[in-house]
């Protein structure tokens, strides 16, 4: 939703310059009210791509990394429930889920013996 906002905030900013400058053409004939239109056009503008690029973007894009934090850990938490079920060997274990963790953290380099998480078709 938040992403989705981010982007229609813009083009509501763009609506209101079009709007202030409607109010501009229907004063041209007293320039003294020129000023004010062309003002509100441009506040208009600034307030739609200021909240976007503010507010709802920096929003979205950290509940987005949350709940990818989140799917990580309740994947941790099946692997190691589904191999405690199996009977595996806690040392295993151990590494399997180390790897959860170094993934999390970007720590797991190509070729480095750390047994990757397997994925159960069930």
């Amino acid at each position: 939703m938040l992403e989705a906002a981010g982007g229609y905030s813009p083009t509501v900013g763009i609506l209101g310059a079009v709007l202030g400058l409607i109010h501009v053409m229907e004063n041209l004939s007293d320039p003294s009210k020129l000023g004010g239109g062309i003002a509100v056009a441009f506040v208009a503008t600034v307030y739609g791509v200021g909240t976007a690029n503010l507010f709802f973007l920096p929003m979205s894009a950290k509940l987005k990394a949350r709940a990818r934090e989140q799917v990580v850990m309740m994947e941790l938490m099946i692997e190691g429930v589904c191999a405690l079920a199996a009977g595996e060997n806690p040392r295993l274990i151990e590494r399997k889920l180390g790897a959860f963790v170094h993934e999390k953290k970007g720590e797991v380099a190509e070729g480095s013996g750390v047994a990757q998480p397997a994925r159960s078709a069930s």
